[in-house]
């Protein structure tokens, strides 16, 4: 196994001058050099030939004892020096000072013909920034992520990808719900792999310590290494990476709206600079269509991540990190002016995409109203998001308002929640869309195919992912290598796997794992 290893955030970067791994504030430094736990009994569950392509990895090299040693945290690889990274944040929606990789331990960056990437892995022990935490993940949390990542990046999502999920072979303690329940889980070690682990977080603190002199080193050093196509310098520089940063985050968000995804925990230390998902905890898929939804225990009095607020949450971040970069800058009206025109740019770009997704490919105005009463009638009863636009792209520009709304009929969790008056609202609906849709040039079978390409059919649902996690539990993973095969084709129709393009199952509806989850892992 040969890597191609590149150091550019150590060497560029100012480390802690302390090496001693206890859980500690670190000044004045970017990371903290510290070695993974070697754990006691590695073995390989599943991993990513794909992403093992992306790192110029063989099929061979996946199967190897130096894949083993070195994704497990067993050894470290000839010539890398693992490290933690040093970041603050805000935590629903409250400063908590440093947070740091409490985690997680970035292995080396890595470089292939095209492009570096950071590898990472998650639950390979104690860090300087565990706090109280023993800095080990389990199963359950492990196969969550491992999934999700390389779902995320199959139905086009930005995101981090996944190489590896390993058992430790070593028990860990966890209390799941929070509740005084404390047991012990199987271990395991996820390998991440993305650009960089960079996040808003990681300017936040050095603006928050007012060390200005390492605020602009990270900046300028992620400009060069991350955005070397920004060649001005000086003030417009800074303005330009923001810029970027606030594009690419909202087009990371309009996706999630695509698909239904909601993160959960969009705290500001939990958003990535490069514009993609990072640090799956406890997210989840609408199951039915309600923007106040949210799978995170810990929110759920408050719901600040609910799926109707992600946009709103992602601006309120962005501003975070322009408070952290205007040290750089010294004028609040520039980034003023970029963050107003955040919420403009997401409705143009919200309305387009939901445009795609009931297959118009002439934009007018007027389908705001279509859409905004659409939104509205699926939060009317249980309706499910996936059903409901896959089976969407089913009606053709010849069919009544009856057969149109028989096309969705399977979407609905409980047709005798069906009134007369929802009934009603859906028909004058579906008289507004056939009138609209036989408006539009392209044939049904053209759109047919254009929605099912914006519309996935399969989507990691949190009770699939659970029922995984169960046989994983007991040592068989043929449901995992299932899914994971599924998934990567999620917009394809897939006639072997039609049992997964079904609504949540009733004994899934309060089930811990299948509904709402908490941030323990």
């Amino acid at each position: 196994m040969k890597l191609h290893i590149q150091n550019n955030f150590t060497t560029e970067l100012p480390a802690d001058s302390n090496e001693i791994n206890v859980p500690r504030q670190v000044h004045q430094a970017c990371y903290s050099y510290v070695l993974p736990k070697k754990p006691s009994n590695p073995s390989l569950i599943h991993a990513s030939t794909e992403v093992a392509n992306a790192i110029s990895l063989s099929q061979e090299d996946l199967l190897s004892a130096d894949f083993l040693n070195t994704f497990s945290g067993s050894t470290v690889y000839s010539g890398t020096k693992p490290y933690a990274l040093n970041y603050a944040g805000h935590q629903f929606g409250n400063w908590a000072g440093q947070l740091g990789d409490g985690r997680a331990i970035n292995l080396t960056e890595v470089v292939n013909e095209i492009k570096t990437l950071t590898l990472q892995l998650k639950g390979a022990g104690p860090t300087p920034y565990s706090r109280t935490a023993d800095g080990f993940a389990v199963l359950r949390s492990s196969i969550r992520e491992h999934l999700c990542a390389e779902a995320m990046h199959y139905l086009d999502v930005p995101t981090t990808r996944s190489l590896s999920l390993m058992l430790s072979g070593d028990q860990v303690l966890r209390d799941v719900m929070y509740n005084g329940n404390p047991a012990y889980e199987k271990g395991a070690i996820v390998c991440r792999v993305a650009p960089s682990f960079i996040r808003f977080g990681s300017f936040e603190l050095f603006a928050s310590r007012q060390d200005h002199v390492n605020l602009k080193l990270l900046t300028d050093f992620t400009i060069k290494h991350h955005f070397p196509h920004i060649k001005i310098e000086g003030v417009e520089k800074y303005l330009a990476f923001f810029q970027e940063v606030t594009q690419t985050t909202l087009n990371m968000i309009v996706h999630w709206q695509r698909v239904g995804f909601v993160h959960g925990v969009m705290n500001t230390d939990n958003m990535s600079i490069h514009g993609i998902t990072i640090d799956y905890g406890p997210y989840g898929w609408l199951e039915d269509y309600n923007s106040g939804w949210t799978p995170n225990t810990t929110d759920s009095q408050h719901k600040r991540y609910r799926f109707g607020n992600q946009p709103e949450i992602a601006l309120w971040n962005l501003y975070q990190l322009a408070n952290s970069l205007y040290p750089l800058i010294e004028d609040a009206k520039p980034l003023e002016a970029i963050l107003d025109t955040f919420s403009i740019d997401y409705e143009k770009q919200y309305l387009n995409m939901m445009q795609n997704k009931l297959g118009f490919q002439i934009k007018k105005e007027q389908d705001v109203v279509l859409i905004q009463s659409l939104t509205q009638l699926l939060e009317k009863v249980e309706t499910d998001m996936t059903i409901f636009f896959r089976n969407l792209s089913n009606v053709t520009k010849n069919n009544t308002i009856l057969t149109a709304f028989n096309s969705i009929k399977d979407a609905f969790y409980n047709e005798k929640d069906l009134d007369e008056t929802i009934l009603k609202g859906w028909h004058d609906w579906f008289e507004m869309y056939t009138i609209r849709i036989n408006e539009e040039a392209h044939s049904n079978s053209e759109r047919k195919e254009q929605m099912d390409q914006v519309n996935p059919k399969y989507v990691l649902r949190n009770y699939m992912a659970q029922l995984c996690i169960d046989d994983a539990d007991k040592g068989d993973y043929a449901l995992l290598n299932e899914l994971f095969e599924m998934l990567k084709n999620p917009y394809d129709e897939q006639p072997n796997s039609q049992k997964w393009f079904a609504k949540r199952p009733d004994w899934a509806r309060d089930k811990v794992g299948c509904s709402m989850l908490s941030c323990s892992s």
